[in-house]
């Protein structure tokens, strides 16, 4: 153990008998391919040094087990646990047969504080490692919420989409029909007077078909009976398909009767036919409309989202930002969560990377649409403070404990469930806002958690500011508080 560890640049510093006490104090354990050494979230009471085999690194990342690094002989596992006096941020389990050296806390704090080296040569591993594994779980991080954006998109677009297809089935019963019957009127040979009156009625069902219907249910229901039955002494085929849509059209008992007083006998069934399918058509053409303009007005907010097509940096609609943000995250607010706005009038546009402002505000929508389960107020707020655009996203949810309020912003730390969260949304977020010379703060209790955001409106002019804690410090030999906007 003694000539194995001597090899290590963590213990290479050590003196001879500083590492000989070490060995006598170390424990050695062994394990099995497919062992769990230890899990994420355990308690992290020793670190390890692997002598024999190979160990994976992995962690749970929004229900996926991703791996982080296999790690073999001679390396140094679960110190990060140790040194933070943290639980484990990540699981180790054997992919071979193992043996290793397990290091109390009190032995490896005992060795960086007799040994500089090794204190140098732990601070490069923690650095690398850090540095690793924040790239690759950023990268799956984007590609999570890529996939949860693609999946809203999807949710989103099926609705309007769906209505344009079924649209298009039904205007093109409604075409064949609305051919047909204009020869089987020919055919029963109508009178000057009855085609003036059909052409009075037929363009009046592009007006009635706009209009949509707000009676009461039980009214219409009854206006529906009402109608069927009349239909039915008359003789009228389809009558059940028909009431419907005549009292679509804002047709009563009275209105059918005076029709049919102009079309009696053997005319009223194919000029009812007529006026249904004209009404039906011009309905469809209207509903396909709508559809067409939100699948338009998704795809919009998605291109503006990602800022497609446009330079990295430039002037930033915030309030646009927001709004495409919402409609982004449709599917996760419409179940029971309401969003109140309270936007600055003319708000300057903000000198910025637009894509990654915008993650700023998913990031911090979506935590505030999971703290509120389903049910609760999200409010946004926008002013501008100085040469600042504050923006701030409350939530009336249940608020952040008090006691872990300083670390939320930390890499990896979440609230979330093991294996939903990965501890990175806020930390991104930190870390966009701090790239614009900006501030991101939280304040929270039950009942009210508030994010507030600072960004300067032209963030390449202040490229020396530097983010204090209360705002944000102007260049070099300028008054830092004159920049602070207030209330941050």
């Amino acid at each position: 153990m003694f000539n194995f560890l001597r090899k290590i640049p963590l213990f290479s510093g050590l003196s001879s008998e500083d590492l000989r006490r070490l060995c006598s104090l170390a424990t050695e354990v062994s394990l099995k391919n497919g062992e769990l050494l230890f899990g994420e979230g355990g308690s992290g009471d020793l670190a390890y040094v692997i002598m024999e085999g190979e160990v994976e690194i992995s962690k749970l990342s929004d229900g996926t087990n991703v791996r982080l690094a296999v790690r073999g002989a001679g390396e140094l596992i679960g110190e990060m646990a140790l040194l933070e006096e943290a639980p484990r941020m990540a699981s180790a389990r054997a992919v071979s047969d193992c043996r290793l050296l397990a290091i109390g806390r009190e032995q490896l704090e005992e060795l960086l504080s007799c040994s500089p080296s090794s204190a140098r040569a732990m601070l490069r591993t923690v650095t690398e490692r850090l540095r690793e594994t924040e790239a690759m779980l950023r990268q799956k991080e984007k590609l999570a919420q890529l996939g949860t954006l693609a999946a809203g998109m999807a949710h989103e677009l099926n609705n309007p989409a769906s209505a344009v297809q079924r649209g298009a089935v039904q205007l093109s019963s409604a075409v064949t029909q609305i051919l047909e019957v204009p020869a089987a009127l020919r055919h029963l040979g109508l009178s000057s007077g009855q085609m003036h009156e059909l052409e009075r009625r037929l363009p009046d069902m592009a007006r009635r078909a706009a209009k949509p219907d707000t009676s009461d249910p039980l009214e219409r229901g009854d206006r529906e009976e009402l109608i069927e039955g009349w239909l039915e002494i008359r003789g009228i085929e389809k009558r059940a398909v028909y009431a419907p849509e005549l009292v679509d059209m804002g047709y009563t008992v009275e209105d059918l009767e005076r029709l049919e007083q102009t079309f009696s006998g053997p005319h009223l069934q194919p000029v009812i036919d007529l006026l249904c399918a004209a009404f039906v058509a011009h309905k469809v053409l209207r509903e396909i409309g709508e559809g067409s303009g939100q699948i338009a007005a998704i795809v919009k907010a998605m291109k503006s989202y990602v800022y497609l097509d446009q330079a990295p940096i430039q002037d930033v609609d915030i309030h646009e930002g927001l709004e495409n943000t919402l409609v982004i995250l449709k599917h996760k607010l419409k179940r029971g969560i309401r969003v109140q706005r309270d936007f600055a009038d003319q708000l300057p546009p903000v000198r910025a990377y637009g894509s990654e402002l915008n993650q700023v505000w998913t990031n911090l929508i979506d935590n505030a649409a999971d703290a509120l389960e389903g049910s609760g107020e999200i409010h946004l707020k926008t002013r501008v403070e100085d040469s600042f655009v504050v923006v701030e996203v409350e939530d009336n949810g249940p608020g952040i404990p008090k006691e872990i309020q300083p670390k939320i912003f930390t890499l990896f730390f979440t609230t979330k469930p093991m294996g939903k969260g990965s501890g990175q949304g806020l930390h991104i977020s930190h870390s966009i806002v701090r790239r614009h010379g900006g501030t991101i703060e939280s304040r929270s209790r039950p009942g009210k958690t508030v994010f507030t955001v600072c960004i300067p409106v032209n963030f390449q002019k202040n490229s020396a500011a530097v983010p204090l804690k209360s705002g944000i410090q102007q260049q070099t030999g300028k008054n830092p508080e004159a920049a602070v906007p207030k209330g941050v």
